[in-house]
């Protein structure tokens, strides 16, 4: 049965973002009041966060699957759809979360950190909230967008002031328990511990945690036994406490040959970048089991020899609990200096303001194929807008088509050396394809009104100013043109007259 988990991959779905809707009010005595379509609700969000009282990933083991709620539709009267329902995710306080190609994104190491793991997908708006002076009754809404999905690597660094590392069955399970009020899992076979142990310890006024790892053993570093599997747990700790047994019957084996192996291990195990390696940090050497004499006199032995080579040495039995005093002071006073130092050389937190528009909002990508070249565009607003646009609906195209030419992707298509015709894809994979021509056109323009506009909406007929002189001018014109008409016609006659009298 499985009772500690310090690594799952969880899956995760946000929720999806709720349509706009197409709605126009309607009033006695005025059927089309204008529109009123509200906004859909954004999809709810998936978030981690670092919780003290949770230790283990043991439940996210069973039941990997997290989604969160959709947002609701918007709705006529102005009605905005409801947003979907988060969850909050607790994780141990040391949670490392990587993306699926093995990146950190957080490392959750204050109790309380909160990280968005699966944003949600952003509600359409409706078509009230796209109506504007030149577009006064849309005939359309946009769509929710879709939640984020994939996979996240959870791994549990523990978070602990020192480390007991050594053989199995060197004692540490026993020291643990005999400092704090752990009770890990104590016999007398090797492995018995299979998980990290947490204890806290008090010694005078500081208060400390310690961790218990499963034994190491020689080839440890090439996937031998169980230590190195948790050695994460160690990459945290100020101090590490070699614990050395002095009274083990295994042939071929003393405290000092020990320590050689287990510091090689440790030297092969890589930390992350910025940290110290574990054999530079402070470290303590414990030899265990003096209760028995044969162990005693073997401590009073090698103990010069350790001490020659710079470590610190304590002799220590965990049934009559001898020296454990000494110890856990020696490990109270490094920690205490270790806090005081970090507090020292802390600098303030820096905030960073990258302002709106400051990166690239989409880029053009020339692909090669076998009908020539395609074009893909890539970025958020684009690859959103294509998630917001009904391409059942023409005036819909038509407003996604004008929001990709402000934007400027007509102009970058132009550069890349796009030709009408064209493949354009837009968003990675399959993405929406069309035939790129430079002047995007929809069968709004078929309509007998200007796209966004409804002929039925605007009932004003009066003629303005600038019509009444114009056609006032236009009829004065007319007259005049037809008194000169009359004019020449009677001089012509006139002049007809006059020329018959003279025969």
């Amino acid at each position: 049965m499985v009772t500690f988990v310090d690594r799952v991959t969880l899956h995760l779905r946000a929720g999806k973002g709720g349509n706009g809707c197409v709605s126009v009010r309607r009033e006695k005595f005025k059927p089309l009041a204008g529109p009123d379509g509200g906004n859909g609700g954004n999809g709810g969000d998936i978030v981690l966060v670092a919780d003290p009282q949770v230790t283990t990933l043991l439940s996210y083991h069973h039941s990997p699957h997290r989604n969160a709620g959709n947002g609701g539709f918007g709705m006529g009267d102005n009605r905005s759809g409801a947003a979907g329902e988060p969850i909050e995710l607790p994780v141990p306080v040391g949670t490392v979360v990587k993306d699926g190609s093995g990146d950190v994104l957080v490392d959750m190491i204050r109790p309380g950190m909160r990280f968005v793991a699966a944003p949600g997908g952003q509600g359409g708006l409706g078509n009230a909230a796209l109506a504007s002076p030149k577009r006064k009754a849309p005939g359309f809404a946009l769509l929710g967008t879709p939640g984020w999905e994939g996979d996240v690597l959870l791994e549990l660094k523990t978070v602990a002031d020192v480390a007991l590392v050594g053989y199995p069955s060197a004692g540490k399970s026993s020291l643990i328990a005999a400092v704090s009020a752990a009770r890990p899992k104590i016999a007398d076979y090797p492995f018995t511990t299979l998980h990290p142990n947490l204890g806290v310890v008090q010694a005078g006024e500081v208060r400390f945690t310690i961790a218990d790892v499963p034994g190491l053993i020689e080839g440890a570093s090439e996937g031998k036994g169980l230590g190195l599997e948790f050695l994460r747990h160690v990459e945290r700790c100020t101090a590490l406490v070699h614990v050395l047994d002095c009274a083990t019957l295994e042939p071929g084996r003393d405290p000092l040959s020990d320590l050689d192996v287990i510091l090689g291990e440790l030297e092969a195990y890589p930390v992350p970048e910025g940290q110290i390696p574990l054999t530079e940090r402070p470290t303590l050497v414990v030899l265990n089991k003096i209760d028995v004499p044969e162990a005693r006199d073997l401590a009073e032995l090698v103990r010069p020899d350790l001490e020659a080579r710079g470590f610190r040495v304590l002799e220590i039995s965990t049934v009559s609990h001898e020296g454990l005093r000494e110890l856990t002071f020696a490990l109270a006073g490094i920690v205490q200096t270790h806090r005081t130092a970090t507090v020292e050389a802390a600098e303030p937190e820096r905030i960073v303001i990258r302002p709106q528009g400051a990166d690239r909002e989409f880029q053009v990508r020339v692909e090669g194929g076998t009908y020539g070249n395609i074009y893909r565009i890539l970025g958020d607003k684009p690859v959103r807008w294509v998630h917001q646009t009904d391409f059942q609906n023409d005036e819909a195209v038509g407003f996604l088509a004008d929001r990709l030419e402000r934007l400027g992707v007509e102009d970058e298509l132009f550069r890349a050396g796009a030709t009408p015709g064209a493949t354009v894809v837009i968003g990675e994979g399959d993405g929406i394809v069309f035939d790129w021509q430079p002047a995007l056109t929809s069968a709004a323009e078929l309509m007998t009104a200007p796209r966004g506009t409804d002929a039925r909406l605007d009932q004003n007929t009066r003629r303005t100013t600038a019509e009444r002189r114009e056609r006032y001018h236009d009829r004065m014109g007319a007259k005049a043109e037809a008194r000169a008409e009359l004019e020449a016609e009677r001089i012509a006659e006139r002049s007809a007259a006059g020329d018959g009298d003279e025969e």
